[in-house]
This record gives structure tokens, sequence and C-alpha cells, in this order.
């Protein structure tokens, strides 16, 4: 049979099955690869937000400190440990308390000096990320070995 002028044959074109079957492959590897990269972000990320909450929350006790020239007081109930009543008790602050990620105390506080501390809440990934603190002299820590203090090599919230 002869083929007529202005007719092209039809050639089937599409991906074959093991051309399919490596692509999924690479996508896999590439997943496995990069989804724990992006679980370590996200907990780098909220705790740089727990950071900033702490460093508000210590304003916030400042302020507190300049209207009755104590530290005392500044928790929840007008005790000296506890939930602040000065700030936001958890972290992120400027999300709802349903998505926290840490729990904002006032660890110490007295006349003149303060500890606040901020700690991973159990049911988020943010749960073997370690403690952090802050004290009224502007020491941080971050308690890496989750001893619930600050130890040597500890005394920064970069390390």
């Amino acid at each position: 049979m002869q083929q007529q002028p202005g007719l092209l044959k039809s050639i089937a074109q599409g991906f074959t099955l093991i051309e399919l079957m490596i692509t999924v492959a690479i996508v896999g590897i590439i997943a496995a690869v990069g989804y724990p990269a992006y679980q370590n972000v996200m907990i780098s990320s909220f705790r740089g937000t727990a950071q900033a909450d702490l460093m508000a929350l210590a304003a916030s006790m400042e302020r507190h400190h300049s209207g009755g020239f104590t530290y005392e007081g500044a928790a929840q109930s007008s005790a000296d440990t506890g939930k602040p009543a000065t700030f936001a008790d958890y972290s992120p602050a400027n999300e709802q308390a349903a998505k926290k990620r840490y729990e904002l105390t006032i660890e110490e506080a007295d006349s003149q000096t303060f500890i606040i501390k901020a700690t991973p809440v159990a049911s988020t990934p943010q749960k073997s990320d370690g403690s952090l603190f802050y004290y009224s002299d502007g020491r941080k820590g971050w308690d890496q070995n989750k001893n619930n203090k600050v130890d040597a090599g500890e005394w920064c919230w970069s390390c």
C-alpha cells in the first residue's frame, strides 16, 4: 500500500514504564535526603522564635522592674515564679496557644535578678531541642544535654 502524499505516519510517543520507575526512584531519594534537612531547619527556626520571645519577655520583666524596682510579682497571681503575667506564656507568642512550641516561665525572680526559661513542648518536634535560658545580667544558655541546667560550653544560644 502506498502512502498518500501529505499524510504522515503516526508515531507512538510517551514514557516507558522503566523511565517512570527511574524518575519515581530519583524523587524518592531526593525526598529521603531532603526531609530531615527540612525538619532541622524548622526546629532551628522555632528555636530562633523562642529566643526572640525570651528577649521580649526579658524586656517585659524590665518594664515590670521599672514600675516597682523589683522583679518579684511578675508571674501570674503576683507570684515570683511560674507563668509570666507580663507577657505570653508560650512561644511563638504571635500565634495561637494551640500552635505553641515552647513554654515560657519565670524560673527565679527577686528584687535584683531574674532567670527566664523556654521549655520545648513535648508533643512537638522541638521536644528534643533542649531548654533556653536568659538571665537578667544578659547571659544566655541552651541546655543541649537536657539536664535542666546550663553547663560549661552551653553558655550561648547558637553553640
